[in-house]
């Protein structure tokens, strides 16, 4: 399975860039986005440290809130 997470553009550099989602910062890969490249401000997914879509910041909140929803539903060990 694979699992991508938005994560808000911070900083470009080349095809790297260096990316946000609450409070945590990674430096991910543009490569796979080179044909429309984002800018910064933009949301993006991201799946083992490379962009793997853009999308909208209402698709990144949706998609945050539903990590909520998965993580509440998780019992710990």
């Amino acid at each position: 399975m694979c699992l991508a997470f938005p994560m808000s553009i911070t900083a470009i550099d080349g095809l790297n860039a260096r990316c946000e989602a609450r409070g945590a910062l990674r430096e991910v890969s543009l490569f796979m986005l080179q044909d429309a490249p984002p800018a910064i401000g933009d949301f993006v997914m991201v799946s083992n440290g490379q962009a793997v879509r853009q999308v909208s910041p209402e698709e990144a909140r949706l998609s945050w809130e539903m990590w909520d929803l998965i993580l509440a539903e998780t019992p710990t060990a």
